[in-house]
Protein backbone atom coordinates (compact mmCIF):
# COMPACT_ATOMS: atom_id res chain seq x y z
CA UNK A 1 0.00 0.00 0.00
CA UNK A 2 1.16 3.57 -1.15
CA UNK A 3 2.18 5.50 1.79
CA UNK A 4 -0.79 8.30 1.68
CA UNK A 5 1.42 11.52 2.95
CA UNK A 6 4.35 10.64 0.78
CA UNK A 7 5.99 13.85 -0.42
CA UNK A 8 4.23 15.90 1.73
CA UNK A 9 5.46 18.18 4.49
CA UNK A 10 3.35 18.75 7.64
CA UNK A 11 3.79 21.15 10.71
CA UNK A 12 2.55 19.41 14.01
CA UNK A 13 2.21 21.84 16.42
CA UNK A 14 1.71 19.89 20.56
CA UNK A 15 3.60 16.72 19.28
CA UNK A 16 5.69 16.08 22.67
CA UNK A 17 2.98 14.11 24.01
CA UNK A 18 -0.58 12.71 23.61
CA UNK A 19 -2.64 12.91 20.62
CA UNK A 20 0.14 14.78 18.90
CA UNK A 21 2.25 12.72 19.38
CA UNK A 22 0.59 10.25 17.91
CA UNK A 23 -0.26 12.41 14.81
CA UNK A 24 3.32 12.80 14.44
CA UNK A 25 4.24 9.40 14.55
CA UNK A 26 1.53 7.85 12.03
CA UNK A 27 2.26 11.00 9.58
CA UNK A 28 6.39 9.98 9.36
CA UNK A 29 4.68 6.11 8.97
CA UNK A 30 3.03 7.29 5.78
CA UNK A 31 6.19 9.13 4.29
CA UNK A 32 5.11 13.03 5.73
CA UNK A 33 8.32 14.72 6.37
CA UNK A 34 7.31 16.63 9.98
CA UNK A 35 8.86 19.69 12.05
CA UNK A 36 7.20 19.09 15.43
CA UNK A 37 6.45 21.94 17.64
CA UNK A 38 6.38 22.24 21.42
CA UNK A 39 7.02 23.98 24.43
CA UNK A 40 9.40 21.01 25.94
CA UNK A 41 12.52 20.11 23.97
CA UNK A 42 13.12 16.29 25.65
CA UNK A 43 9.61 15.54 24.48
CA UNK A 44 9.92 16.41 21.48
CA UNK A 45 13.05 14.80 20.98
CA UNK A 46 11.41 11.55 22.47
CA UNK A 47 8.70 11.37 19.51
CA UNK A 48 11.42 12.37 16.93
CA UNK A 49 13.02 8.88 18.58
CA UNK A 50 10.06 7.08 17.55
CA UNK A 51 9.66 8.37 14.25
CA UNK A 52 11.98 7.06 10.81
CA UNK A 53 15.43 8.66 11.05
CA UNK A 54 15.61 11.90 9.14
CA UNK A 55 11.81 12.37 8.90
CA UNK A 56 11.65 14.72 11.90
CA UNK A 57 12.58 18.31 12.85
CA UNK A 58 11.67 19.01 16.71
CA UNK A 59 11.70 22.79 17.08
CA UNK A 60 11.03 24.09 20.43
CA UNK A 61 8.62 27.04 20.37
CA UNK A 62 5.46 28.59 21.68
CA UNK A 63 2.14 28.48 19.82
CA UNK A 64 1.02 31.97 21.95
CA UNK A 65 4.33 33.92 20.38
CA UNK A 66 3.36 34.80 16.67
CA UNK A 67 6.94 35.14 16.23
CA UNK A 68 7.45 31.32 16.87
CA UNK A 69 4.57 30.39 15.09
CA UNK A 70 6.66 32.70 11.78
CA UNK A 71 9.62 31.07 12.57
CA UNK A 72 8.43 27.11 12.86
CA UNK A 73 6.82 27.94 9.34
CA UNK A 74 10.32 29.06 7.81
CA UNK A 75 12.32 26.46 9.49
CA UNK A 76 9.26 24.06 7.82
CA UNK A 77 10.07 25.40 4.28
CA UNK A 78 14.08 25.01 4.77
CA UNK A 79 13.31 21.29 6.39
CA UNK A 80 10.97 20.58 3.40
CA UNK A 81 10.38 23.13 0.87
CA UNK A 82 6.81 23.76 1.38
CA UNK A 83 4.35 23.69 4.12
CA UNK A 84 1.55 21.05 3.26
CA UNK A 85 -0.33 20.21 6.25
CA UNK A 86 -0.39 21.96 9.52
CA UNK A 87 -1.80 20.05 12.63
CA UNK A 88 -3.24 22.37 15.52
CA UNK A 89 -2.52 20.12 18.08
CA UNK A 90 -1.33 22.11 20.73
CA UNK A 91 -3.74 22.79 23.92
CA UNK A 92 -4.24 22.97 27.24
CA UNK A 93 -6.89 22.67 29.94
CA UNK A 94 -7.43 24.96 33.57
CA UNK A 95 -10.71 24.14 35.64
CA UNK A 96 -13.22 27.10 36.96
CA UNK A 97 -16.27 28.32 35.87
CA UNK A 98 -16.75 32.03 34.65
CA UNK A 99 -17.22 33.20 38.30
CA UNK A 100 -14.35 31.23 40.33
CA UNK A 101 -11.44 30.99 37.39
CA UNK A 102 -8.25 31.94 37.44
CA UNK A 103 -7.74 34.65 35.18
CA UNK A 104 -4.31 33.89 34.41
CA UNK A 105 -5.12 30.86 33.63
CA UNK A 106 -8.85 31.43 31.67
CA UNK A 107 -6.20 33.80 29.20
CA UNK A 108 -3.80 31.51 29.43
CA UNK A 109 -5.91 28.72 27.57
CA UNK A 110 -7.81 31.40 25.51
CA UNK A 111 -4.08 32.06 24.00
CA UNK A 112 -2.80 28.83 23.93
CA UNK A 113 -5.92 26.55 22.89
CA UNK A 114 -7.83 29.40 20.44
CA UNK A 115 -4.73 32.31 19.30
CA UNK A 116 -2.13 29.56 18.79
CA UNK A 117 -3.91 28.10 16.38
CA UNK A 118 -4.81 31.70 15.12
CA UNK A 119 -1.14 32.66 15.16
CA UNK A 120 -0.51 29.43 13.35
CA UNK A 121 -3.18 29.93 10.58
CA UNK A 122 -1.91 33.37 9.44
CA UNK A 123 1.80 32.24 9.57
CA UNK A 124 1.29 29.12 7.02
CA UNK A 125 -1.59 30.07 4.82
CA UNK A 126 0.39 32.81 2.57
CA UNK A 127 2.45 30.08 1.82
CA UNK A 128 -0.04 27.48 0.95
CA UNK A 129 -1.49 29.80 -1.16
CA UNK A 130 1.47 30.63 -2.88
CA UNK A 131 2.21 26.71 -3.27
CA UNK A 132 -0.94 26.15 -4.62
CA UNK A 133 -3.36 24.85 -1.41
CA UNK A 134 -2.86 22.81 1.84
CA UNK A 135 -4.45 20.99 4.38
CA UNK A 136 -4.94 22.58 8.10
CA UNK A 137 -6.45 20.34 10.79
CA UNK A 138 -7.29 21.67 13.83
CA UNK A 139 -7.63 19.48 16.78
CA UNK A 140 -10.95 20.39 18.99
CA UNK A 141 -12.74 18.36 21.49
CA UNK A 142 -16.14 17.23 22.22
CA UNK A 143 -15.81 20.56 24.92
CA UNK A 144 -16.36 22.52 21.83
CA UNK A 145 -19.93 21.28 20.81
CA UNK A 146 -20.53 19.96 24.35
CA UNK A 147 -20.70 21.49 27.45
CA UNK A 148 -18.61 20.51 30.51
CA UNK A 149 -18.60 21.83 34.09
CA UNK A 150 -15.89 23.21 35.29
CA UNK A 151 -13.82 23.87 32.09
CA UNK A 152 -15.65 27.48 30.87
CA UNK A 153 -12.04 28.41 29.07
CA UNK A 154 -11.59 25.18 27.72
CA UNK A 155 -14.67 24.69 25.79
CA UNK A 156 -14.65 28.36 25.15
CA UNK A 157 -11.61 28.23 23.28
CA UNK A 158 -12.15 24.92 21.59
CA UNK A 159 -15.85 26.03 20.16
CA UNK A 160 -14.16 29.01 19.07
CA UNK A 161 -11.65 26.34 17.29
CA UNK A 162 -14.16 25.19 15.05
CA UNK A 163 -15.38 28.78 14.45
CA UNK A 164 -11.80 29.72 13.47
CA UNK A 165 -11.06 26.43 11.10
CA UNK A 166 -14.35 26.59 9.82
CA UNK A 167 -13.75 30.76 8.75
CA UNK A 168 -10.30 29.23 7.28
CA UNK A 169 -12.22 26.89 4.86
CA UNK A 170 -14.91 29.76 3.98
CA UNK A 171 -12.17 32.47 2.89
CA UNK A 172 -9.40 30.26 1.39
CA UNK A 173 -11.12 27.53 -0.31
CA UNK A 174 -10.53 29.06 -3.42
CA UNK A 175 -6.88 28.57 -3.22
CA UNK A 176 -7.56 24.96 -2.56
CA UNK A 177 -6.66 25.27 1.32
CA UNK A 178 -8.97 22.92 2.95
CA UNK A 179 -9.68 23.27 6.94
CA UNK A 180 -11.16 20.61 8.64
CA UNK A 181 -12.26 19.80 12.40
CA UNK A 182 -11.80 16.61 15.12
CA UNK A 183 -13.25 16.34 18.17
CA UNK A 184 -12.37 14.19 20.05
CA UNK A 185 -13.80 12.85 23.15
CA UNK A 186 -12.55 11.27 26.41
CA UNK A 187 -8.99 10.17 24.86
CA UNK A 188 -6.10 7.82 26.53
CA UNK A 189 -3.78 10.94 26.90
CA UNK A 190 -1.22 11.99 30.19
CA UNK A 191 -3.48 15.33 30.25
CA UNK A 192 -6.77 13.54 30.17
CA UNK A 193 -5.93 11.28 32.84
CA UNK A 194 -4.42 13.85 35.14
CA UNK A 195 -7.62 16.40 34.49
CA UNK A 196 -10.03 13.59 35.86
CA UNK A 197 -7.88 12.71 38.85
CA UNK A 198 -8.04 16.20 39.97
CA UNK A 199 -11.37 15.73 39.58
CA UNK A 200 -11.82 12.66 41.18
CA UNK A 201 -9.90 14.34 44.30
CA UNK A 202 -12.14 17.54 43.67
CA UNK A 203 -15.25 15.17 44.05
CA UNK A 204 -14.21 13.12 46.79
CA UNK A 205 -14.24 9.43 45.02
CA UNK A 206 -11.71 7.03 43.27
CA UNK A 207 -10.23 7.51 39.87
CA UNK A 208 -11.59 4.32 38.91
CA UNK A 209 -15.14 5.47 39.46
CA UNK A 210 -14.36 8.67 37.72
CA UNK A 211 -12.98 6.85 34.91
CA UNK A 212 -16.09 4.58 34.31
CA UNK A 213 -18.28 7.12 34.55
CA UNK A 214 -16.90 9.03 32.10
CA UNK A 215 -17.73 6.27 29.43
CA UNK A 216 -20.62 5.20 30.98
CA UNK A 217 -23.63 6.43 28.36
CA UNK A 218 -21.17 6.44 25.33
CA UNK A 219 -22.31 3.44 22.79
CA UNK A 220 -18.39 2.52 22.53
CA UNK A 221 -17.48 2.26 25.85
CA UNK A 222 -14.47 3.05 26.09
CA UNK A 223 -11.88 6.38 25.61
CA UNK A 224 -10.33 6.95 22.23
CA UNK A 225 -7.06 5.75 22.02
CA UNK A 226 -4.76 8.67 20.18
CA UNK A 227 -3.95 6.22 17.63
CA UNK A 228 -7.28 6.64 16.65
CA UNK A 229 -7.23 10.57 16.00
CA UNK A 230 -4.02 9.79 14.26
CA UNK A 231 -5.74 7.79 11.92
CA UNK A 232 -8.49 10.10 11.12
CA UNK A 233 -6.10 12.96 10.89
CA UNK A 234 -4.57 11.02 8.37
CA UNK A 235 -7.68 11.11 6.18
CA UNK A 236 -8.06 14.71 6.41
CA UNK A 237 -4.01 15.53 5.93
CA UNK A 238 -4.12 12.91 2.87
CA UNK A 239 -5.46 13.62 -0.60
CA UNK A 240 -8.58 11.26 0.12
CA UNK A 241 -10.40 13.45 1.55
CA UNK A 242 -9.98 16.59 -1.16
CA UNK A 243 -13.51 17.47 -1.39
CA UNK A 244 -14.12 17.80 2.56
CA UNK A 245 -13.24 21.32 4.31
CA UNK A 246 -15.54 22.56 7.08
CA UNK A 247 -16.22 19.77 8.44
CA UNK A 248 -16.49 18.89 12.06
CA UNK A 249 -15.75 15.46 12.49
CA UNK A 250 -16.58 13.34 16.38
CA UNK A 251 -13.96 10.90 16.95
CA UNK A 252 -16.14 10.21 20.84
CA UNK A 253 -16.67 6.86 21.16
CA UNK A 254 -20.76 8.28 20.23
CA UNK A 255 -20.91 10.12 23.35
CA UNK A 256 -22.05 13.32 21.57
CA UNK A 257 -24.95 11.42 20.31
CA UNK A 258 -26.43 10.28 23.70
CA UNK A 259 -29.02 12.14 25.23
CA UNK A 260 -27.62 12.06 29.07
CA UNK A 261 -30.69 12.32 30.58
CA UNK A 262 -32.35 9.74 29.15
CA UNK A 263 -29.42 7.18 29.21
CA UNK A 264 -29.66 7.67 32.50
CA UNK A 265 -33.11 6.56 33.01
CA UNK A 266 -33.00 3.83 30.49
CA UNK A 267 -29.34 2.27 31.87
CA UNK A 268 -30.45 2.50 35.57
Amino acid sequence: MAERLAGKVAIITGAGSGIGAAIARRFAAEGAKLVIMGRRKEKLEETAKACPEGSVLPFQGDVRKIEDSLAVTEAAIKFGGKVDILVNDAGIARGGGVAEADLDEWMDVINTDLLGPFYMMRAVIPHMKEAGGGSIVSISSLAGIRRVPGLSAYSTAKEGLIGLAQSVAMDYGKFNIRSNIICPGNTATEGNLRMLTERAKAQGVELEEILENSMRFSPIHRPVPTDEIAQACVFFASDESATITGAVLSADSGTAIVDASTAAVIMH
